[in-house]
């Protein structure tokens, strides 16, 4: 009896085994079904939710145009999750895709096109008057500047009857057009003359210029340091004379090609000498270049050619893009928006070598042309102040700058450190 008692409780304590066995099994099988069931479920809800969104009539916006995402939504069937910028700084179609929650509580993803247009018109820079002599050769429409913000060719014609070789007054009228239909007119007369007689025999009245130390006293404070930027048109300085009159910082021609398409580059003839100079003395310096790039491929080889020649010298400041053919614009056949992708490739080739990038421009053509970068920005303005509304860190105030161990004229610059 008492074996077979014995065996009863073996068995027992065997089917309990199995039985706690099975459960254990059993159990995480049916929370993983149960969780696949209400995933499925979850899934079924999301694929069937309700998406309403209805979107303002017209997604043609103008470049640059601060929006957000809420800008483009008349109604939607719940709240955004977020509410970012848009960018607009690309011509053409743009995807815009984002996520809300509806009001079954559901994240929902949408997506829609907005198309980014030029609704800007060309610039034409002409006055009420435009005077040439009956030796004139050239072509008016391509000598006045007629250019775009994005179209690198517009459309532009002269209005009305001239004749060059007549003398007389010309009513007319230029007109510009871009790719995007925009138009810009101005209306002008065409003076025709016959050219001056005689030898001349004029006299020109000598640049007064300015003394140094008055710009210092004006300008010198704890946000600025007083420099100026040097090329061979300067001749022989006088390195210790410039630093003890209180120079802090010099910007130094190194050269550039010696023409439009030209591949063949020059080195100014005096920056060897001034770069060892101010290194000698102490006085940080940057560089430029004079550029004629039209293409971002010209551009770059710019760069490398400036960094090829600087590589052997200390330069703590700025490599300064200078691009001043304005006479000839139209020769180029670029956009405004061109125009700056070409300095931007130059900048990348001179920020990843481990200088810093600056473009240089006067007021009117930083304001009327280039379009904003993220550089450094040298303002050249000849006037007592800067007028200029963009954001700048050097100004070049004058030309005419008189400095003890210079012999002629120079230019005087304001760097501002803060």
């Amino acid at each position: 009896m008492k074996k077979l008692t014995k065996v009863l409780m073996i068995i027992t304590l065997f089917l309990i085994v199995i039985a706690v066995v099975l459960v254990s099994v059993a159990i995480p099988k049916y929370q993983a079904y149960t969780l696949r069931l209400e995933e499925e479920k979850e899934q079924e809800r999301i694929k069937n939710a309700t998406i309403k969104v209805e979107l303002i009539p017209d997604l043609n916006i103008a470049y640059g145009t601060n929006v957000k995402l809420s800008y483009f939504i008349q109604e939607i069937n719940g709240k955004l999750i977020d509410d970012p910028r848009i960018f607009t700084n690309t011509i053409g179609k743009r995807t815009i895709s984002f996520n809300y929650i509806n009001d079954e509580d559901i994240e929902v993803s949408y997506s829609f096109d907005i198309n980014i247009i030029d609704n800007t018109p060309p610039v034409i820079w002409l006055n009420n008057t435009y005077t040439v002599y009956t030796t004139y050769d050239g072509n008016l429409v391509e000598d006045i500047t007629c250019a775009d913000d994005f179209d690198d060719a517009p459309k532009c014609t002269i209005e009305g009857e001239y004749n060059t070789k007549q003398v007389g007054n010309y009513d007319l009228v230029y007109r510009a057009e871009d790719n995007f239909g925009n138009v810009t007119t101005k209306n002008f007369t065409l003076r025709v003359l016959n050219p001056p007689s005689g030898g001349g025999g004029g006299s020109s009245t000598p640049k007064e210029l300015i003394d140094l130390q008055e710009i210092i006293k004006e300008h010198k404070n704890e946000n600025t340091k007083i420099g100026m930027d040097v090329s061979r048109w300067q001749g022989d300085i006088d390195y210790d004379a410039v630093k003890a009159a209180g120079i802090e910082f010099v910007i130094i021609k190194v050269g550039g090609t010696t023409g439009v398409d030209s591949d063949e580059y020059y080195v100014d003839r005096k920056f060897k000498e001034n770069i060892e100079g101010f290194n000698r003395v102490g006085i940080p310096v940057g560089v430029y270049i004079y550029t004629y790039a039209r293409t971002k491929e010209q551009a770059e080889r710019d760069a490398r050619w400036i960094i090829e020649q600087i590589k052997d010298y200390d330069v703590q400041l700025p490599i300064v893009y200078d691009w001043e053919n304005w006479s000839f614009f139209n020769e180029f056949h670029q956009s405004f928006y061109t125009l700056t992708k070409n300095a931007e490739a130059f900048f990348r080739v001179v920020e990843k070598a481990g200088y810093e990038g600056m473009l240089y421009g006067s007021k009117n053509y930083l304001a009327n042309a280039w379009f904003p970068v993220k550089q450094k920005v040298w303002v050249a303005q000849y006037y007592n102040r800067v007028t200029y509304e963009g954001r700048y860190e050097y100004w070049q105030l004058t030309s005419s700058g008189r400095v003890p161990g210079i012999g002629g004229a120079t230019d005087i610059d304001i760097m501002y450190i803060k």
